[in-house]
């Protein structure tokens, strides 16, 4: 009986464990970055602001361990960190700040 409560218990803390989206907050940190480095506040300004936003958000939850969440704001912070570098230079090149 005393293993079948232990095999209980490990079952259901089994399924709290989550992975530690560790590499995916570094590439959202890069890619916020790089978009600020190509100047995305100034050209960009609401997908850099929705992308800083998810990627503050993903720090808190990070630091609150909701794990599973933070990943899902460390990506959303990516892609938005890609779509405002994208806007930033095309609009710097319509501009003619940048060269091609």
């Amino acid at each position: 009986m005393a293993s079948l409560g232990t095999a209980v218990v490990l079952m259901t803390t089994a399924g709290c464990v989550s992975v530690l989206p560790i590499d995916e907050y570094a590439v959202a940190r890069a890619a916020l970055d790089a978009a600020k480095e190509s100047e995305a506040p100034r050209y960009a300004p609401a997908l850099w602001y929705k992308a800083e936003q998810a990627y503050r958000e993903g720090e808190v939850l990070y630091s609150d361990r909701h794990f599973d969440d933070a990943l899902i704001r460390f990506n959303q912070a990516r892609a938005l960190s890609e779509q405002a570098e994208n806007a930033a230079r095309v609009s710097r090149f319509e501009s003619g700040d940048l060269a091609p």
